[in-house]
Parts: C-alpha cells; structure tokens; sequence
C-alpha cells in the first residue's frame, strides 16, 4: 500500500510508520522535520502542515492509497488536509477520541453515544473534545464513508507523549512506599502498536465509520499494570494502596497527578468502559499488558524520557506531596 502519514514522529504516528514498513507498505510523511530523525525506508517530506500552501508544494501532485493522520489541534488543519487530499487517496484513516461524547460518557457507550458539536474550520483547540470532532467533521465532509474515525481512549505503549505510563515506571523505578491507587479499579486502554495494525488494516479492506478503539473493559486492573511495573523494573519499590476517598482528601487529581486511574462509581466511569464490540469484530486485536509495560521500560531505557510538550499539563504527582499523603496513612 501506499501510504501517507501526516506525522510519524511519535506516538501513534510512529507505531504506524513502523507496522506500515515491516508490513512492506511505501510510507511518506509530511511533518516539520524537527522531533526526530525519519524512520529509514520513509520517503520524509518536510512541511508545517498549519501553512496550507507549504503542504500543498510538499504533496505536489502525488497520489496514495490511503492517509492516516495523527493530529490534534484545531480542526481546520485537517480540514485543509482533506480537502487538499481528497481526490488523490482512497481512504482517510483520523485518530479521534472518546472524548468527542458528550460529558459525562455513559457506561457500556457504543459509538452512537451523543457527541459534543463541533466545527471543521475552527481555528482553535481550546476545548480539547469540541476540536476533534471538528476533526471528525472534517474528515467526514471530505471522504464520507471512507473516512475511518478511530475514537481512542488511552493510549499506552512505546513512544508514548503523554507520559502517564512513562511516569509510573520512573516512580516505581526509585523505590520504597509508592502511593498507589484502587487496586481494583478495571482498566481499559489501547496500546499504540495494536490500534496502528488496526487502522492500516482497517485501509486495507475500505473500512470507514466511527469506531471505539480500546481494549474491552476490565482487561487489566490497576494492580495488575502496576504490580508488572515492578517487577519489569525489578525495583525495590512497596505498593501502597489507597482508596478514592483518601486520594479525595489529599487533593490529588485523578488522571493527572495519578496517571491512568480514575475513580470508580463516579462521573469517570465511562472513560474506562464503553462498549468496543464493532472494533473487535472489524479485526481490532490487544497483546498481553505485561508487554505493553514491559516495552514500555525498554523504549524509556533506550530513548529517555519523552520531553514536556509545550502548554500541556503536567502529569505526576510531586514527591513531596506522596510523602505527605504516605506519612499521615501510616499515622493512623
């Protein structure tokens, strides 16, 4: 297949680079060329793809088979990329988000959950679910049912940006009493590797629409992912495991300051449980979470830390605070 991937450098773009060329496929990128090297084999085209005239002189003419497109910013980015793109490639694979439902996500939501409105040619990305279901119009007004929506949740795995799972293991990594969260609270993720095989299979075989892209319900819990993170980093590091209440009175955000939990029986329970059963049966498969974590270590060992992304929030919780929170559990 001939494939363009708007991105490439990171993430999911990356993972898609990767199983697209061990795959055999002809990868092109279009990116600004200064996160990282290309991958070898890519043919790397440079271009700031918010300027839409320098990504039409960087595409020229060219053709593909299918595109699949990492962003997440305003939506009259991929707007422009799609109407640029629209007569030239078959199928536009977009990694969307759960996020475009509207607050708060039911439990057990299916793609067919009410989503937020949006608008294609926004200049904005001020509100996070309203800009990717502007993307999602985008995408749909320009290649209708050839549109793929991947609607992710969390995302986990190599190359991860974010830093939530990346933050656990460099906690774990420095030992003794780790604060740890709800051990069985029930997870549901995506690792970044197994939603690229889905979305360059998925262009294989013209498959388009919404989907939700992440594992079913419950398929590790927080004492599981954690309890691996340990033992992949062969720390000497203890689990100390609290309940939603004591996080609660300790101020500590969920998500942020603790990665990947949220609480259980709460606004948040649809972030972990929607209903993934189309994606599964379109061929949307998940590896053993001890490899994603284990993966994980190994990227962060070999490649560092992923650098802070500019405006984002900060994910972790300070030390000084845990050793506040831990010191008054054990006074008790």
């Amino acid at each position: 297949m001939r494939l363009l991937v708007l991105g490439g450098t990171h993430h999911v773009g990356r993972a898609v680079v990767e199983t697209a060329l061990a795959r055999g496929d002809e990868v092109t990128t279009v990116n600004r060329g200064l996160s990282r090297a290309p991958a070898a084999g890519v043919e790397a085209l440079v271009a700031d793809r918010t300027d839409p005239d320098a990504l039409r002189r960087a595409v020229a003419d060219r053709e593909w088979d299918a595109v699949i497109d990492t962003w997440s910013g305003p939506p009259r980015v991929v707007r422009d990329s799609c109407e640029l793109l629209a007569g030239r490639t078959g199928h536009y694979g977009y990694v969307s988000s759960r996020s475009v439902h509207r607050w708060p996500i039911p439990p057990g939501a299916d793609e067919n959950a009410p989503v937020v409105d949006g608008d294609p040619g926004a200049k904005d990305d001020e509100d996070y679910a309203a800009a990717k279901r502007g993307g999602e119009l985008a995408a749909l007004e320009a290649f209708g049912d050839r549109a793929l929506l991947a609607r992710a949740g969390l995302i986990l795995g190599p190359y991860e940006v974010i830093g939530r799972m990346p933050w656990w293991l460099r906690r774990i990594e420095r030992g003794g009493p780790v604060l740890a969260p709800e051990p069985d609270r029930p997870l549901q993720y995506v690792d970044a590797r197994d939603l690229a095989r889905w979305m360059l299979s998925a262009a294989d075989r013209g498959i388009g629409g919404a989907f939700n892209t992440v594992s079913p319900s419950g398929y590790c819990t927080m004492r599981e992912l954690l309890e691996t993170a340990v033992r992949v980093t062969g720390a000497d590091a203890e689990l100390v495991w609290v309940s939603p209440g004591v996080i609660e009175e300790a101020g500590i955000s969920p998500w942020t300051e603790l990665p990947i939990w949220l609480p259980l029986n709460s606004e948040y329970d649809g972030m972990h449980d929607s209903d993934v059963s189309a994606a599964v049966a379109s061929g949307l498969t998940f590896r053993p979470m001890p490899e994603t974590v284990a993966d994980t270590w190994a990227w962060l060992q070999a490649e560092g830390d992923p650098a802070p992304r500019p405006g984002a929030p900060g994910i972790g919780l300070d030390p000084d605070k845990e050793r506040r929170v831990l010191q008054r559990i054990r006074a008790r």
